[in-house]
């Protein structure tokens, strides 16, 4: 193939499973990942949630890397407008230093939580995330250790420097974000599977490639898959997306009606929730593998990054397993000879 696959995986908490059995199931899929040939494993951050175990994606790198030999493991993402970017950048540099090659730094713009969360993660310090892009440029030359001499900083180290850099990512899901990344000149991954907008996705596409022609861009998407296109269909079930309007311009992908209804009144903001149907790409590895590959043509997608929201163990194994390199790959042997 001539592109990449990726797994995100947020720690569900499926099945009745308690919060230590869904981490360490976690752990289990990352193992897995790695014998099956997928390119990294990337875990999120949500707080203050009952359905998701994925609070504290720095820590559950730093356990994943001592977990695996060689798949790149990542944070997707780390939500900046919580942290200082100093701080973020100290505990990436850590983990590069421990396991050189394999780090990857996610970040991604959204609160990760309800406004409550949101107050708690920056208590004394309440931050809308409207400084994001120069949090985030901050973040770069921290790493890139090319702080001009102008900044207030200057001078300043995230100490330990490691021999290889963590990779640098900007999650987003609009142009916007798109042309950001772009015009930082780092890797950008447009979250499909919350913004399934393919018009969106063009533009965002073009703008990247307009500011940096040889970047890598990725596409997040969410995908299942069964034996047959039926069973596949049948998993998906009625999913929704349920996004709230903010009276600022914000809109916000919740879990749930009820969550989205309760970032409304947390926010202060006059709101409207509305749900969306759920674009999941579903079938046989082989009817998915027809549509990554004429999204990589269409939009010169470089990496897959693979999100499975099915709340069966069993079924979602499974979907990781026939999407897996090694399995697709092995089916385009077949169907050439």
């Amino acid at each position: 193939m001539s592109y990449t696959l990726g797994i995100l995986d947020q720690s569900p908490i499926i099945e009745d499973a308690t919060n230590e059995q869904t981490l360490h199931k976690t752990v289990a899929l990352a193992q897995k990942a790695e014998q099956l040939g997928y390119s990294r494993f990337w875990v999120s951050e949500h707080h203050h949630t009952e359905t998701l175990a994925g609070s504290s994606p720095e820590v559950l790198v730093a356990y994943l890397l001592a977990k695996t030999k060689s798949i790149h493991i990542g944070s997707g993402g780390v939500m900046l407008q919580h942290y200082s970017p100093y701080k973020v950048a100290e505990n990436f540099h850590v983990l590069a230093a421990l396991e050189p090659g394999r780090v990857d730094l996610g970040i991604g713009k959204a609160p990760g939580g309800l406004p409550l969360s949101t107050k708690a993660l920056q208590y004394g310090t309440l931050n809308q995330g409207d400084d994001f892009e120069d949090r985030l440029t901050f973040l770069q030359q921290l790493i890139e250790q090319s702080i001009p001499k102008e900044h207030e900083l200057y001078g300043i180290q995230a100490t330990p420097i490691p021999k290889i850099k963590p990779t640098l990512f900007l999650l987003g899901a609009s142009p916007e974000s798109a042309a950001l990344a772009g015009k930082l000149g780092i890797a950008f991954v447009f979250a499909r599977f919350i913004n399934s907008d393919n018009d969106v996705l063009a533009q965002a596409a073009r703008i990247y490639r307009e500011y940096n022609a040889s970047g890598h861009f990725a596409i997040s998407i969410a995908a299942i898959a069964a034996p047959t296109k039926k069973e596949a269909k049948e998993l998906i079930g009625d999913q929704k997306i349920t996004k709230v309007h903010l009276a600022s311009g914000r809109t916000l992908t919740l879990q749930s009606i009820e969550l989205a209804e309760k970032f409304g009144q947390e926010s202060g903001e006059a709101y409207t929730v509305k749900q969306y149907e759920a674009d999941i790409v579903y079938g046989s590895p082989k009817d998915i593998k027809a549509i990554l590959d004429d999204f990589h043509v269409q939009y010169q997608v470089d990496e897959f990054i693979l999100h499975t929201p099915v709340l069966k163990e069993f079924e979602r194994k499974r979907s990781f397993e026939l999407l897996s390199p090694v399995n697709l790959q092995l089916q385009q042997k077949v169907a050439v000879s």
